[in-house]
């Protein structure tokens, strides 16, 4: 078995390319590994309040800036980048995410995605928090919600974030927001998005 498996990978029958995918086992398989995987490394993680608002507010646009060409945000339902893309990234605006995955997953990325383990791009534990903590809030909000928050965001030297230029002329026009982060929550989209890859 291990010889026949090494002469069929080295043969190059299997087609790799991301427009022809998988089938229902090898899918399954990876699925079934990549979940497990998460579960195990990412189940003792301690979690910190995810109901502070500055934290929420900080993830906002982290989210943004980072995220949003894969993941999308409310009222946006596809980019060009993830039309491309196989398997498709959950869009995280309609899936809620298990707080200790989607650090593990944001810290460490996913092998053989395009999920970057943003813990090696110099984002610390509480920047990583504070976008998990932000994607609790996020499912739910409409597109309104999403770019009042977003505007309210404090700058980050370290993001790329078009939105930025618009925070400081935005910001003055919601300071009234409520930052409570309770908005009425859609149901989980359950084994739909974890049949993608997570953050």
């Amino acid at each position: 078995m291990v010889v026949g498996a090494a002469a069929f990978a080295w043969s190059g029958l299997y087609n790799i390319g991301a427009d022809d995918h998988h089938t229902r086992p090898v899918f399954a398989v990876l699925q079934t590994l990549r979940d497990r995987s998460i579960h195990l490394r990412s189940e003792d993680l301690t979690v910190p309040n995810l109901d502070d608002p500055q934290l929420i507010l900080k993830g906002a646009g982290q989210y943004a800036a980072m995220c949003t060409g894969c993941h999308l945000s409310p009222g946006v339902d596809d980019t060009e980048l993830r039309a491309g893309m196989y398997p498709q990234p959950p869009n995280l605006s309609r899936v809620h995410v298990d707080p200790k995955e989607a650090f593990w997953v944001i810290k460490h990325g996913i092998k053989m995605s395009a999920m970057p383990a943003w813990g090696m791009a110099g984002h610390d534990d509480s920047t990583i928090w504070s976008m998990v903590a932000f994607l609790q809030k996020l499912p739910g909000m409409s597109p309104a919600e999403y770019k009042a928050i977003v505007a309210k965001a404090p700058p980050d030297e370290d993001m790329d974030d078009d939105h930025g230029a618009t925070h400081a002329h935005d910001a003055t026009h919601m300071r009234g927001m409520d930052m409570s982060g309770h908005h009425p929550e859609p149901a989980t989209a359950g084994d739909a998005g974890h049949s993608q890859h997570e953050p």
